[in-house]
């Protein structure tokens, strides 16, 4: 479990928070296996519940003093007294005291039943064409690999009708369902009376060949069966036919009926070619195609709107029955993902956008997604002192509707992290000598364990064995408690900012400014807040005297006297140039603004920093690097001199041979190079599979590399030569301004 504070010091008071121009509050990834400075937790199997205070309910913790019968709660100072069973054993230095991050196995009921299985289902849509399909069949055949064994898997098409396989019998037997047209229809009968779920969900272990053989039948269905589903003639129907919403009703309602009893978790894969067109749950596309402007509407803001709260209400029925849904989207038409985002978000599920199939890395994102460990079923809460409290939390989660500030996570992998701004409880802030500022976070989560292994005679005449894998699920309690201290003035608060929190929460915040009032409102938030922070330091810090003519106040504006905040001017410049906070004008998809958005809400801080603000090294040969960061800026690439740089933005790893670069040198890096091995490292680190361009200029099209120097263009993306300086010069214009 990772957090990280934006300050490191607390703020003293509400004045010292307000007049600082900093964000107060922290990130947290809760199931990273080690926290932020690199350290595994401590993981202790409980016979007895921890004891909890009577007051606050926060859990007790190595910070708590401890006697005879009672102990006081570090958060509240509450007082709990304790069993005498409780007290022999904290007095015998309980293994749960003796660290500020552990992981505590909880003792329940039913935790040993060995019949829950990980159930995994395939939507494949089937209104679609024959690429699409067979990207998606690639791409569940390398996800039949990473599934673990033991694991149920089920196949599921939708068009115009929903198709069920059965595929544990020597051939693949699928049976349909018709959806209704009509905008509030749902299938006249229950998928349970179609198929058996038994029969549906098939042992992957035993199965594979079936299930790839089922994959093989997929075909696009034709404009004359959907033309005849409509009652319409085939050349009145276009392309479409598509009932995905009603498909993933009925198929949570049929899966829900097993929750706790054949599976603990389950994970749906919606694979999508367009937007929903069909039944209920479609969506209308011609809202992309209207022009807002001459309606004096903004269009960034009515595009990124739900037009239906259909999915969202989804959401809540997965999050009740336990399954995570997951979006792959393959398309390069409107699909509207701001309304169907709400079924990834707030089920835990993942959402991928893919303009095409000839790059599409699908395959490798489904195999890496299964490949990685996962929380199931997880209860997130925050609890602070009294002085202080959180105010706001972002990240794809689904809110408790009954008790504050607890979150539900139906599945949480390593690198999905959450954000929280913090604010004072009163008036008076913190005494110095007297308050300690602490933090808990409690995060419950199961996780499936392999147990045994059942030896299964199949064939008596052969006796060809199977070997089935079984699995139990813990209930795992996670606790990490920090003690922090408290700034003596603004000069330790602005030493003790980490960068990265603080622009990770920048971007929550400003991500939330442009969907609740446009992306022109997200853009001035982000910009009026560098002017209010610049204005602020250098005025707190008395580096600046304003109230003299302009021409004779100094700015310090790249915060050359702090280096703590130096990164933060270039990461507003770059995020203000991102297609995230780029007007609808300037030709951003909605959906890619979407997908965007929905990525850079899951990121830690360091992986969001380098999507918006790429690393650009260089080397002097592919084994021995020359610079390890330069300025995304033409003018880097010339006075460095080096022959080759590397770009990492995330998503995009370019290797670039500049046109001095020696021909002798080998083209591309060999695979035992430094450099192969750095991109062979990254890409099995990212949360999502990074595109490798290898680039020599004078052979290739450079634009992919080119587009990445943007220190030389200005804020809306125009080659002006002065683009970061010209915007710290307007930055410094804005605070003499703001000043006055």
């Amino acid at each position: 479990m990772a957090v990280r504070l934006a300050l490191g010091r607390c703020p003293g008071n509400p004045e010292m928070q307000e007049a600082s121009g900093l964000p107060w509050g922290a990130t947290l990834t809760p199931f990273a296996a080690e926290d932020e400075t690199g350290r595994p937790s401590l993981r202790v199997k409980c016979a007895e519940p921890l004891p909890r205070c009577d007051s606050c309910w926060g859990y007790m913790n190595f910070l708590c003093e401890v006697d005879q019968s009672a102990w006081s709660c570090v958060l509240c100072g509450e007082r709990n007294f304790l069993s005498r069973d409780a007290a022999d054993r904290f007095a015998r230095d309980a293994k749960e005291l003796r660290s500020s991050f552990v992981d505590l196995e909880l003792e329940e009921e039913g935790s040993q039943d060995l019949n829950l299985r990980p159930v995994y289902v395939a939507a494949v849509d089937l209104s679609a064409s024959e690429e699409f399909l067979d990207l998606v069949k690639n791409s569940l055949l390398a996800a039949l690999e990473a599934i673990r064994a033991g694991s149920l898997f089920g196949l599921v098409t939708y068009s115009h009708k929903i198709g069920l396989y059965d595929v544990q019998g020597a051939v693949p037997v699928v049976k349909h369902v018709v959806i209704p047209a009509d905008m509030d229809g749902k299938i006249v009968v229950d998928l349970e009376d179609v198929m058996p779920l038994k029969a549906f969900l098939a042992p992957v272990e035993t199965n594979k060949e079936n299930i790839a053989a089922a994959l093989e039948t997929l075909r696009p269905t034709s404009s004359w069966e959907r033309a005849t589903a409509a009652g319409q003639s085939a050349e009145g129907v276009p392309i479409g036919g598509r009932g995905f919403g009603v498909a993933m009703d009925a198929l949570l309602s049929y899966l829900g009926t097993e929750h706790g009893s054949t599976y603990a978790f389950a994970r749906i894969f919606s694979f999508i070619s367009g937007a929903p067109d069909y039944g209920a749950g479609q969506l209308d596309t011609k809202r992309y195609g209207e022009q807002y402007a001459s309606k004096g509407e903004d269009a960034d803001k009515i595009l990124l709107a739900e037009q239906t709260p259909f999915y969202r209400e989804l959401a809540a029925t997965a999050v009740q029955v336990g399954i995570c849904v997951d979006i792959f989207a393959i398309t390069n038409e409107y699909t509207d993902l701001a309304s169907l985002k709400f079924l990834s978000v707030e089920s835990g599920g993942s959402l991928f956008l893919y303009s095409n199939t000839e790059e599409s890395t699908l395959p490798q994102d489904l195999y890496r997604m299964l490949s990685r460990p996962c929380a199931y079923s997880g209860v997130l809460r925050i609890r602070t002192s009294p002085e202080f409290k959180t105010v706001h939390s972002y990240g794809h989660f689904f809110s408790d509707p009954q008790y504050e500030n607890v979150q539900h996570i139906i599945c949480c992998d390593p690198h999905a992290t959450y954000a929280y701004d913090f604010d004072f409880g009163n008036s008076s802030g913190f005494q110095r000598f007297t308050d300690t500022p602490i933090i808990q976070v409690a995060f419950q989560y199961t996780t499936l364990e392999p147990v045994s292994e059942e030896h299964e005679i199949l064939s008596s005449r052969t006796e060809s064995v199977c070997v089935r894998q079984k699995y139990t699920t813990k209930r795992w309690l996670r606790l990490r408690t920090l003690r922090m201290e408290i700034a003596r003035n603004h000069k330790e608060l602005y030493e003790r900012a980490d960068a990265e929190a603080i622009f990770c929460i920048l971007t929550h915040k400003t991500i939330r400014a442009s969907l609740e009032d446009g992306v022109k409102e997200g853009r001035l938030l982000l910009q009026d807040w560098l002017i209010i922070l610049v204005a602020q330091y250098n005025e707190l810090l008395k580096l600046a005297q304003f109230g003299q003519p302009t021409t004779a106040v100094r700015l310090d504006v790249s915060f050359a006297k702090c280096p703590s905040l130096q990164v933060l001017p270039r990461l507003a410049f770059a995020f203000l140039r991102n297609p995230v906070l780029r007007p609808h004008e300037e030709g951003v998809h909605p959906d890619y603004r979407v997908y965007l958005q929905f990525l850079f809400s899951a990121l830690e801080p360091s992986s969001l920093v380098r999507v918006v603000y790429p690393l650009l090294s260089s080397y002097t040969s592919p084994d021995k690097q020359a610079y390890p960061r330069h300025s995304l800026s033409r003018a880097a690439l010339i006075t460095s001199g080096s022959p080759i740089f590397f770009l990492d933005a995330y998503t995009l790893l370019i290797v670039y041979y500049a046109s001095t670069a020696d021909p002798a040198l080998s083209f591309p890096p060999p695979h035992k190079s430094a450099l192969r091995e750095l991109i062979n490292k990254l890409k099995q680190e990212r949360s999502v599979t990074p595109k490798l361009y290898m680039i020599r200029a004078g052979f290739d099209n450079v634009e992919p590399f080119e587009r990445h120097l943007i220190e030389e263009q200005d804020v809306n993306g125009a080659p002006t030569g002065t683009g970061f300086v010209s915007f710290l010069d307007e930055i410094a214009r804005s605070v003499l301004e703001h000043m006055k």
